[in-house]
């Protein structure tokens, strides 16, 4: 046994982990405390090694003290799939809020971790779960949706499923909504609007007690994230009540690593790098505090205490992208489709076609998602969406064609697939290198400790660097690094409309598949014969896609947020900006402010049969509804429940979720549904402290924030 084991055996019997911490602390060298505030490997090889290809071959270490065999962390990302090997790549995590199903979500949860903790990661920065300001962010694929009640719920049964078998954390703290700005902007929100809106979900997941948080890129009221003691001390620690603890976002999450320890941020990622390079003379020079240091990797130890069974218990590498994930992944996929519209085209009647046709460049191409830190590249034979067609319509003639609109002509049937892809949306890293954070906050490449060993290493960094943004420039999608970043439109292309129209006008029954990772304007949508939202389905989306226009399968996802008729209608989004106010309206709730009325409201999603919301009633802290199916098959409905305070003396959204539950009922079936309500995400925030507003809640009850009645 050793010192670490012997202190987590008695954390596991109740004793304090910071107690215990705090004397494995006492034990370690000062070299070995101010180790434990970065990464462990040297900042150039690393760097090297991560722009190569590193970042999806094997987990980043920090923290690690053999002497004393502190087991540290080893990261590997997600969301949407372990990154790391051959892992089951699932539907990215926008889609799988629109399933408005944690408990699919914790399952989703659990199958990652495996995968992870079988592919030699102990933590994971899975949980991306900013919240859904503007459809057009980059990264909005990762995240559930613009509702914070609503992020907070599927975030945090995706962290406890994820914490099954490795330590979780939770990212961007915070306020980072936005993509291609993210290393230079400064977001400024006022008490209420950070804290009603950009931080309760993040609440939500720490009180569910996530191991670990990730800070942002981006400056909040004046102050960079990864060294903002107001987010990493007197938020989450103070008044929160969190004890884990804190790293940065990867290479460029602070600027200043003195005062990046002293506002509480406790490992800097993923190399030896600034802190490595200014922290030991900062000691030696009286400007930081060895008790700062301490303190520090106190925090940090001590969560690596309570989840000391993550060491205990490791998968068989079997279960990496095993068919019991593939499984899941098809369930899932088909759980988030969303149907937009349909004439009554859909379900399918498979025995009815003899020729299909399915026009456009995606439904033949694996489309996954972006290709950025989220990325499950090694994920082996990724089913399209015309394959699964093929696949499921046996002695039905399937013609697919990329661009050519002829081919529908004479079919029974055009199934037009239309969207985005890693070029169009994503994490971006693009942009002018001499204006990059990265290469101004490094330590120089000759740095005895942290440098290269020899000047042709660093010369071929340099090269393949300059190779990378010239791939970026020319567009080349298969080859870049650093493709996607923040929509300029929510308009699918000119090309795509004009292919929609071209097939409607040679075909009366025409099905149009978006793939995208979120708010797509459909002014088209009247047009077509039947609308699906299929978002970037996972590694079986094709298999899932035929389950849903077959009706082996119903479209189960309903919208995480709302599609306007013109992305004007929406709050003001600068992909270019230094400053930004966020306020305390966006999404659904600006529409309902302003007056103008979505083309699809929240929650909105149509079924294969008809489910009818009856008599509603408050019961304690849940609302019971009667719900029936009245139609011919089995089907599900999102029952969701909003609040409002009428007559309030604070400006706010005229009506929020407060709870909702997914039911799922035979044909003919009746029941009365249990919806959980959390009334508290009404509460404002004036200085400093929760306040109850004494006027009477109007609560209201529906399928979607547009057709909810008021109790």
């Amino acid at each position: 046994m050793t010192a670490f084991d012997d202190a987590a055996g008695r954390v596991a019997e109740g004793a304090d982990p910071r107690a215990e911490a705090a004397a494995l602390v006492a034990m370690m060298t000062l070299e070995e405390k101010l180790g434990c505030l970065d990464g462990d490997l040297p900042c150039w090889p690393g760097l090297a090694d991560l722009s190569s290809g590193g970042y999806h071959e094997h987990p980043w270490p920090a923290a690690h003290v053999d002497r004393l065999d502190i087991p540290g962390i080893d990261f590997a990302d997600g969301p949407r799939g372990c990154v790391l090997g051959a892992a089951t790549a699932f539907p990215v995590s926008m889609a799988r809020g629109a399933s408005f199903d944690p408990d699919l979500e914790q399952r989703i949860g659990r199958a990652i971790g495996a995968e992870l903790r079988a592919s030699g990661a102990s933590f994971t920065g899975a949980v991306c779960m900013n919240l859904l300001r503007h459809p057009a962010w980059g990264r909005a694929q990762e995240t559930y949706g613009e509702d914070p009640f609503h992020v907070g719920e599927m975030a945090a049964a995706l962290t406890s499923g994820l914490q099954v078998h490795v330590m979780a954390c939770m990212k961007h703290f915070a306020a980072n909504s936005m993509e291609n700005a993210r290393f230079k902007v400064d977001v400024t929100a006022d008490e209420r609007a950070l804290h009603e809106v950009y931080l309760a979900h993040f609440k939500r997941v720490a009180d569910e007690g996530v191991a670990s948080v990730m800070s942002a890129y981006n400056s909040l009221n004046g102050h960079w994230c990864g060294q903002n003691s107001a987010l990493l001390i007197e938020t989450l620690r103070e008044d929160w009540g969190w004890d884990g603890f804190v790293i940065t976002d990867f290479i460029a999450g602070l600027r200043d690593p003195v005062a990046s320890v002293q506002a509480g941020c406790n490992i800097e990622m993923p190399l030896r790098q600034q802190r490595a390079a200014a922290l030991p003379d900062a000691v030696a020079a009286g400007e930081l505090d060895v008790a700062d240091v301490e303190a520090r990797v106190v925090e940090t130890v001590a969560t690596l205490l309570r989840f000391a069974w993550v060491w205990q218990s490791v998968p068989d590498r079997s279960v990496i992208g095993c068919a019991d994930h593939r499984a899941l992944a098809r369930e899932a996929a088909g759980a988030c489709m969303v149907l937009l519209g349909n004439d009554g085209t859909l379900p399918l009647d498979a025995g009815s076609l003899s020729t299909v046709a399915v026009v456009g460049p995606l439904a033949a191409a694996p489309n996954l998602g972006d290709a950025g830190s989220s990325n499950v590249p090694g994920t082996p034979d990724p089913v399209t969406l015309l394959a699964g067609l093929e696949a499921a319509l046996e002695g039905v003639a399937v013609v697919h064609s990329d661009h050519d609109a002829s081919v529908a002509a004479d079919a029974d049937l055009a199934v037009v697939v239309v969207g985005y892809t890693k070029a169009d949306e994503g994490e971006f890293m693009g942009g002018d290198p001499d204006d990059s954070p990265f290469m101004k906050l490094l330590p120089p490449m000759d740095h005895p400790e942290l440098g290269f060993d020899h000047p042709a290493e660093a010369e071929s960094y340099i090269n393949r660097m300059a190779e990378g943004a010239q791939q970026n420039d020319s567009g080349d999608e298969e080859n870049s690094w650093a493709m996607g970043g923040d929509r300029d439109s929510l308009r699918l292309r000119p090309a795509d409309e004009e292919l929609i129209a071209a097939v409607r006008a040679v075909n009366d029954k025409v099905v149009v598949a978006v793939m995208a990772g979120s708010a797509v304007v459909v002014p088209w949508l009247e047009d077509v014969s039947a609308a699906l939202m299929v978002w970037y389905p996972g590694v079986e989306g094709g298999k899932a896609f035929a389950d849903v226009l077959t009706g082996a399968v119903e479209p189960g996802g309903r919208l995480p947020f709302a599609v306007p008729h013109d992305e004007a209608d929406l709050v003001d989004f600068d992909i270019d900006a230094t400053e930004v106010t966020y306020g305390l309206l966006h999404g659904q709730w600006h529409l309902d402010a302003t007056g103008v009325a979505p083309q699809l409201p929240f929650g909105f999603g149509l079924g294969y049969t008809e489910i009818e919301l009856g008599a509603a009633r408050l019961d304690g802290e849940r609302v019971v509804a009667s719900v029936a199916n009245t139609g011919s098959r089995a089907g599900s409905a999102v029952v969701q429940v909003y609040g409002g305070v009428p007559g309030s003396a604070h400006k706010r959204a005229a009506k929020r979720l407060v709870g909702f539950t997914k039911v799922r009922l035979e044909a003919g079936g009746e029941s009365e549904v249990a919806v959980p309500i959390n009334l508290s995400v009404l509460d404002v925030r004036v200085g400093g402290a929760w306040v109850t507003e004494d006027l009477p809640i109007q609560l209201s009850v529906g399928f979607d924030a547009a057709s909810a009645r008021l109790i």
